[in-house]
Formats: structure tokens, C-alpha cells, sequence
């Protein structure tokens, strides 16, 4: 995408843009930073400690999201690894955490050579098109799933959010995530099921932890960690991105988050990556019809997660409270979009069509094997099926501009 040309902006613009990022970053929270609490637990961390890890994670993500999307000039979202804090809940049990400290520093360093060296974007490149908007369909579709599935715990909620998208929908595709957002909270402060007005206001004071680097944290911690956060987190990102037309090369993003990683581990920060499932609400057409235009949803998201990172837990808290049943449902309906555009464009293809399916079904089923999860395994289903039938691997053309 010709990002050299700069679009002017009227106020209209705006609104969608920034309910976008802020979608996003609500469902990152209110979705996944659970994960963090229950690592943080396991290590026996201390308030302060815990709050140092919020403060370094929220603020390292929000800094280098927002200059990436700058300087780009395109919605790249940077986020910490889900897989990667799921992975921690069970290895902080047994590894110390300055030895930790030191694996985050170590497998930061790892992305920072990956990207500088660009061994990543080689391989990336060589996906077949159908492979990888089969992957991302499959990535997501659960997400679309869950929005419906909600509906056991919480019919009326569920069922107002969906009645209000496809009215909404109806009249303005850009606006419907606002409304759904503005009745969902409506709902939830009419019906007592969410409460601000306990919230204390602090500030996060980081706290400085001298790495200790050792075999046990090398084998323990930093390379499966490498691992889940590569394979589930900056392939499925960097594919959303160029599932909606953008055309960026991985190199500068793992520079910048594998060095932001680094300097950000010695206050407790786990390693950060590109956003891939929230990075979707944002990237879609239903945030802008002007692909040129998403960028400011990436630097909303971005001073979202730096301010986060300030208030430290106050802020976590806040989009914590929200019920998981509207988490849950906001995400699907933010992510239909996409999700059929994914779907759509892993079809297109009748040469790719079988195996774009497989890694579709693949993902879709989010198979877990030896600690890495179902985007890998996925890909590895898909890219397996296609050199059998095909009896080659990569394709030249598999990059291509869509917006």
C-alpha cells in the first residue's frame, strides 16, 4: 500500500477510528490480561511488583504501537502474547523470577535479530494467499462463535447487542460498533452489573529487577516463549494486516518490539508482539471505508495502552469489570467483518481452495501440541497439504495489495 500520499481528515472521520482502537483495547484487556494476574500469582510477585509488570507491558506495548503506526502511517497495534502469558501461568511455577527477567531480555533480544537480519519476513512471504486468509479465518471464528455463545449466561444482553448491530448495520456499517458499545454499557450501568465509582485513581511506580540469566531460564523460559509468541502471534498478525491490504514488511516491527521488549523486561514486561486478534477490530473496512485513514485507530490504541500503563491497575480494572458475556459478544460482532472477509478470500482461490479449508478447520480447532498452540499447527496443516498436492512450496505472488 502507497502510504506517501497523505489524506485529509474531516471531523466525520474520527469517531469510528477511535471507537475502533478503543474496542480494541477493551477487549485486549477485558479478554486476556486475566493471564498476566494468574502469572503474576504463580511467581509470588508482590503488589508493587505486579503493578511494575501492568506499568511495563501496557506502556512498552502503547510506545512502540503508536510509533509504529506514525510512522507508517497504518493501524500496526502491538499487544503482549496471550499464548505467551498463558505459557508463563505454568513456567513462573518453577523458574525464578529474576531468571525470568533475564529469559524476557533474552528472547527479546531473539525478535530484535530476527527482525534486523529480516530471516522472518523471507519466510512469511512465502505463504500461498489462500493459506493465509484460511489461517486467519480460522484464528478468529472462534471469536465469531463465542459471540453467539454468550447468549446462555446472558440472553438479554447478548440478544440486545446483536438486535442493535444489524440495525445499526442497516443504515451505517462505520457506526455500529459505537452504538453497540454505547447500549452495552448503557445496559450494564442500568442493571447494576458494572460499577466505576469504586475505582481508586493511582499511578504505577515501575520497579527496577536485575536480570539473572541462566540454562534453566534459556530452555525453561525464553526459547518455548520465542516459540508460542512467533508462531502465535507475529504470523497471525502481520497476515491480518496484509489480509486487509497491508503491504508491511515484518522487519520493522520485530526490530521495534524486540528491542522495546528488551528495555522493558528489566521492570517486569514480559515480551510484546503485533496484535493479531485485536489488531483485526481496527485493520477492517467497518473502521474506515479508507484503508489510508485506520492509522489513527492504531495510535489510539496505542496512547489507550500507554495511559493504561500510567494508571497502572486502575485502568486494567475498569475494563476488567465488564461482564465476559459483552467482552465476549463486542469482540465477535467487531470482528464479522473480517472474518468473512477471510473466509471469502480463502475460497477465492479453486487451485488453493482444498487447502486453504484444511487450515481453516485447523486452526478453527485450535489444536494444542507440545505447549504451541492451534495457529501453528494450523499452518503447518495447510502449508503440508498444499507441497503434497501442489509438489512445491511458496508461491511469489503470495503478497499481494488488496486496498
Amino acid at each position: 500500500m502507497d502510504t506517501s500520499h497523505r489524506e485529509k481528515f474531516v471531523f466525520k472521520d474520527f469517531p469510528s477510528l477511535i471507537i475502533a482502537g478503543l474496542v480494541s483495547v477493551i477487549v485486549n484487556y477485558g479478554g486476556t490480561f486475566i493471564l498476566i494476574f494468574q502469572a503474576a500469582k504463580v511467581a509470588g510477585l508482590s503488589p508493587e511488583m505486579t503493578s511494575s509488570w501492568v506499568w511495563a507491558v501496557s506502556l512498552g506495548t502503547g510506545l512502540t504501537g503508536l510509533w509504529l503506526s506514525i510512522r507508517y502511517r497504518m493501524p500496526i497495534i502491538t499487544a503482549w502474547s496471550t499464548p505467551g502469558a498463558a505459557f508463563l501461568i505454568t513456567a513462573l511455577a518453577t523458574v525464578p523470577y529474576a531468571e525470568a527477567v533475564g529469559a524476557y531480555v533474552i528472547s527479546g533480544a531473539a525478535f530484535l535479530i530476527l527482525g534486523m537480519t529480516g530471516m522472518f519476513e523471507r519466510v512469511i512471504r512465502l505463504i500461498p494467499p489462500g493459506i493465509a486468509a484460511g489461517l486467519l479465518a480460522g484464528i478468529l471464528f472462534p471469536f465469531g462463535i463465542n459471540a453467539f455463545r454468550e447468549i446462555h449466561i446472558d440472553p438479554i444482553l447478548v440478544c440486545l447487542l446483536f438486535g442493535c448491530f444489524i440495525v445499526l448495520k442497516r443504515f451505517t456499517s462505520r457506526y455500529a460498533i459505537i452504538g453497540i458499545l454505547a447500549v452495552g454499557i448503557a445496559y450494564l450501568l442500568y442493571s447494576d452489573k458494572i460499577a466505576f465509582g469504586v475505582l481508586e485513581w493511582n499511578m504505577a511506580m515501575p520497579v527496577f529487577t536485575s536480570p539473572e540469566f541462566s540454562l534453566n531460564g534459556l530452555l525453561s523460559v525464553a526459547l518455548p516463549l520465542f516459540v508460542v509468541t512467533l508462531t502465535g502471534q507475529y504470523m497471525p498478525g502481520m497476515l491480518v494486516l496484509r489480509n486487509d491490504g497491508y503491504n508491511m514488511s515484518a522487519n520493522p516491527i520485530l526490530t521495534v518490539t524486540g528491542l522495546g521488549s528488551m528495555l522493558f523486561a528489566f521492570f517486569g514486561s514480559s515480551p510484546f508482539n503485533i496484535a493479531a486478534i485485536t489488531a483485526a477490530i481496527a485493520t477492517g473496512k467497518d473502521t474506515h471505508e479508507n484503508p489510508r485513514k485506520r492509522f489513527v485507530a492504531g495510535i489510539t490504541c496505542g496512547i489507550l495502552y500507554a495511559l493504561v500503563g500510567i494508571f497502572g491497575v486502575t485502568f486494567v480494572a475498569i475494563f476488567m469489570a465488564f461482564p465476559s458475556s459483552f467482552i465476549a459478544t463486542l469482540a465477535g460482532l467487531a470482528l464479522l467483518g473480517t472474518i468473512a472477509g477471510s473466509i471469502s478470500n480463502a475460497m477465492a482461490d479453486v487451485k488453493t481452495r482444498e487447502v486453504a479449508l484444511i487450515t481453516f478447520l485447523a486452526s478453527a480447532a485450535n489444536i494444542n501440541m507440545f505447549g504451541i498452540g492451534g495457529a501453528f499447527w494450523g499452518l503447518v496443516a495447510g502449508l503440508a497439504a498444499y507441497i503434497i498436492i501442489h509438489g512445491k512450496f511458496g508461491d511469489k505472488n503470495a503478497v499481494v495489495e488488496r486496498a
